[in-house]
């Protein structure tokens, strides 16, 4: 890897700084509990992520789908990909480019990966004062493809963000039962990590940011025409834990949510309570 990285910082130019400590990341990346993962900081271009910035919806803008389950989840993802914007475009070619793809697999191992052109769950994402995204394990199985969700990439867009406005990313243990890592939602830090059952992690707590403060992020999601290790791979959505985060549900309505996308339950919930 040590002699392709001024070629690929030659491919990304002033978009991105390749790393030159690769081998170390890659022993960060596999060594890390409570599950593989590492944190980047300052890997993409500032005054890039700016532009990103700027350009996202305003919070109350129609390109926002909110999903809110229950007691589990109250967060916002844009309707579509074709939403994000023309800088938004420019960190989707660059994410989903063959170089990009490339540096992921020297950190991860994980080859063969495969991009979301459709951003399904990714892209821009933001939560308000009051939202959180109890722990969970992500869907493994993108909802209409039916590859094999391998990886994610998070890319923090938050300046002067502060401990008190909560919003860390937490990282649980395989049980369920408590956190491990707490990783501060920082301008310009990205976050990669395995997307498997049961790598458990989430935003719990709910923001106690100012009323005019978001928590933004984008996020992009690698897949594989397999699982990877030769299992079984069984579809399901976002699994919770542990036990106490969940209301006592029948085992058909639980199957039913495991397979169903939550723009669909988002839906249907909408239609049962009738209009507001």
């Amino acid at each position: 890897m040590k002699s392709n990285v001024a070629s690929l910082q030659d491919y990304f130019g002033q978009s991105l700084d390749v790393p030159r400590d690769v081998d170390v990341l890659r022993e960060r990346y596999r060594s890390a509990q409570p599950f593989p993962h590492v944190v980047v900081d300052n890997l993409f271009a500032a005054a890039f992520l700016d532009r990103l910035v700027a350009e996202a919806p305003p919070p109350e803008a129609e390109q926002w789908q909110t999903f809110e389950r229950e007691d589990l989840e109250r967060t916002y993802r844009m309707r579509s990909a074709m939403d994000v914007g023309s800088a938004g475009s420019e960190m989707v070619a660059l994410m989903h480019s063959a170089a990009f793809l490339y540096l992921l697999s020297e950190i991860t191992g994980v080859w063969q990966l495969l991009p979301d052109p459709y951003l399904q769950g990714a892209g821009h994402a933001m939560m308000r004062r009051g939202d959180f995204f109890k722990v969970h394990a992500d869907r493994n199985v993108a909802y209409d493809t039916g590859l094999t969700r391998r990886l994610v990439v998070i890319v923090f867009l938050n300046r002067h963000w502060r401990p008190e406005y909560r919003g860390q990313l937490e990282l649980w243990n395989h049980a369920g039962e408590r956190c491990e890592v707490s990783i501060e939602p920082e301008f310009n830090r990205t976050v990669i990590f395995e997307v498997a059952y049961p790598n458990y992690h989430g935003v719990p707590q709910p923001l106690e940011c100012p009323a005019d403060r978001m928590r933004r992020s984008f996020l992009v999601y690698y897949h594989t025409a397999h699982g990877g290790a030769g299992d079984r791979i069984t579809p399901h959505s976002s699994r919770f834990a542990p036990a106490f985060y969940r209301r006592r549900k029948s085992a058909l309505r639980r199957a039913a949510e495991q397979i169903t996308p939550p723009i669909v339950l988002n839906a249907v919930r909408r239609l049962i309570k009738g209009p507001v």
